[in-house]
């Protein structure tokens, strides 16, 4: 019931007439970050994924088990709603079936599944879609996949930026009449895309960036545009400040001499949270 929870404050935000920008989560720490600055969803990008499970590139080497692992941490760290960037859904149709079922035990709000032909293909430089019908294969994949109706499957395209605009539109269009429950879209360079978008399609929309024309919050809820990214600038803040601290200690700087560090306050949080579930437990006869 937890979860479908925050499926449903999802829905409500695709439902809602604002667009809202999701905080960028990577795992227990920064989802219980944003939860707490206010933020109305998460959105856990599959190259955080990449970098805070294996240090790697966004070059589809992270696996699905490993995603749903992550996702499950964040899952028991906040009750703050994910959106999951699950990438092709790692593999064909029966492997998208798989994904959304495992994410959605692991505790995802939603999911996208893409049509971008992952991984690379051996010898191209630019990247490049599967063909229509298989996107729409694996958009009906992901809705068979899916036990609990409250878990939103969104259709994601690149073709924007892949082939053309009105490639987009049309891929959308095939999408959104498999039944999924909104339509993400990379790649969107200026107003008349959006606007061309938006009138072809009756879905909620989800953009994954795009140029400063774009970033004004109205303007983007009158396009029907309901989340829209603003990158992950959250991991690469903390990859320096990790790679700042430990230069300062490698270079002789004792560790009281940093400055700025929240570990005390952090760790005395932790701490109180923990006697308050311990105190709860104790009252729920749970301990013994």
């Amino acid at each position: 019931m937890a979860f479908r929870t925050r499926r449903e404050n999802l829905r409500l935000i695709l439902s809602g007439s604002a667009c809202v920008h999701p905080g960028s989560v990577y795992d227990a720490i920064s989802i219980r970050i944003a939860e707490d600055l206010g933020f109305p969803l998460g959105m856990f990008g599959g190259s955080v994924a990449a970098l805070a499970v294996l240090g790697d590139p966004d070059i589809t080497l992270i696996t699905l088990t490993e995603l749903c692992e992550q996702m499950r941490r964040m899952s028991r760290g906040a009750s703050l709603p994910v959106l999951v960037d699950a990438d092709h859904g790692y593999g064909n149709a029966l492997n998208v079936r798989r994904t959304v079922q495992e994410l959605e035990a692991a505790g995802a709000a939603g999911l996208t599944i893409e049509d971008t032909l992952l991984p690379a293909a051996f010898g191209e430089a630019k990247a490049q879609l599967i063909s229509l019908e298989e996107g729409v294969g694996k958009m009906k994949a992901a809705l068979d996949g899916r036990s609990d109706p409250s878990l939103v499957i969104m259709g994601r395209t690149g073709a924007a930026s892949i082939t053309s605009i009105d490639d987009a539109i049309g891929r959308a269009k095939a999408y959104e009449a498999t039944g999924v429950d909104a339509l993400f879209f990379t790649g969107i360079k200026s107003r008349a895309e959006l606007e061309a978008i938006a009138s072809a399609t009756r879905l909620p929309i989800v953009l994954g960036g795009a140029p400063d024309e774009l970033n004004t919050l109205d303007y983007l809820a009158s396009q029907r545009v309901r989340i829209a990214l603003q990158g992950h600038a959250p991991i690469a803040a903390a990859t320096r400040a990790v790679y700042d601290t430990l230069k300062a200690l490698r270079e002789g700087t004792a560790p009281k001499e940093l400055k700025g560090l929240p570990s005390a306050d952090l760790t005395a949080r932790v701490m109180r949270e923990a006697e308050v579930k311990a105190r709860s437990a104790d009252l729920l006869g749970l301990k013994k």
